[in-house]
């Protein structure tokens, strides 16, 4: 089969498409052919090397975690899927088990091929509904589960002020819709091309990059892209007893804030804690949790698509389809 592959730590101009043997299942795993698969950050950063010190990734490695395709072979032991199933969610490269939920992980071969092994027992992984198409299942998997954990973990309260950087990604773009359904007033981060999509999903109001532009005595402060060392500037915008909630990996400390008044929460749901891929195809089909796409390429496209989403800005997710 075709598969995007890092033969090494490096950027990912390093990656290539190449033929690497079709995987196949073990007991309580699938085999899934992959329709369509979507890009995150992660995919970039870990055979970049950026998490080196705590994952040892095995080379040649096939980046990506979400997708959507059609159940091809079933191992021993598999009940919930079989054949001929349509579905989609997210599973993490399987060297990273150490940081997957430890009782139902959800770990893969990688999803930027013809053909990926899944485990097929977790919440991360679903039946596909009708109406939600493969690349918007495969666009929603990350996003919409994130988005979900985001709204459960931040206890959003109706008039409460939140700010979103990194407002403009998959995870932005899909919990935005859902912050404004709370009652909250959005603040989101982006540039002036940006700001009437932003609006539409339910941003109150779009600001710059720049920390001098944040404004004061918010609530909530989401961040979705800044390393640990820039979020004591995210921190002052904060009201005593404000929260700041962090997708991004490793686990900073609390100490990097620079204050000790307001509450920080790291959020690495892989358990479904807040809801799983089920109730992510549930919120799309019913209206609620939106599909934003900025870029759509073919497999042989996919070392570009990886490159692009690092290196230039984009509104939404990028697409792979096979």
């Amino acid at each position: 089969m075709k598969a995007v592959v890092a033969h090494g730590y490096g950027p990912p101009e390093q990656f290539t498409v190449r033929d690497v043997p079709v995987p196949r299942p073990g007991p309580g795993q699938i085999q899934v052919r992959i329709a369509a698969a979507s890009l995150n950050p992660t995919d970039i950063r870990l055979p970049g090397g950026e998490y080196r010190a705590a994952v040892d990734l095995p080379f040649p490695h096939i980046p990506g975690n979400d997708f959507a395709g059609t159940v091809s072979e079933v191992g021993p032991g598999v009940t919930a899927f079989q054949v001929g199933d349509e579905i989609f969610g997210e599973a993490v490269p399987r060297a990273m088990r150490a940081v997957a939920d430890p009782s139902r992980p959800s770990l893969s071969t990688g999803s930027l091929a013809e053909y990926a092994v899944f485990e097929a027992d977790t919440p991360l992984i679903a039946h596909r509904p009708a109406g939600l198409s493969a690349p918007d299942a495969a666009a929603v998997a990350t996003a919409g589960l994130t988005a979900l954990s985001v709204i459960g973990s931040a206890e959003v309260k109706e008039g409460e002020s939140v700010l979103v950087v990194g407002a403009t990604g998959g995870v932005g773009t899909a919990v935005i819709p859902l912050l404004a359904a709370a009652g909250a007033r959005v603040i989101a981060t982006g540039t002036p091309a940006d700001a009437d999509v932003l609006r539409e999903l339910g941003a109150s109001e779009v600001i710059g990059y720049a920390a001098s532009e944040y404004p004061a005595d918010i609530d909530v402060a989401l961040n979705l892209t800044l390393p640990e060392d820039r979020l004591a500037g995210l921190a002052r915008t904060l009201r005593p007893g404000g929260r700041l909630i962090t997708i991004i990996f490793p686990p900073p400390a609390p100490e990097v804030l620079g204050r000790d008044d307001v509450e920080l929460r790291f959020l690495l749901d892989l358990g479904g804690e807040f809801g799983g891929m089920r109730e992510v195809g549930a919120l799309v089909v019913d209206g609620r949790l939106p599909v934003t796409i900025s870029g759509r390429y073919t497999l042989d496209q996919g070392p570009q698509a990886c490159v692009d989403l690092v290196r230039t800005h984009t509104l939404g997710k990028l697409i792979v389809t096979m």
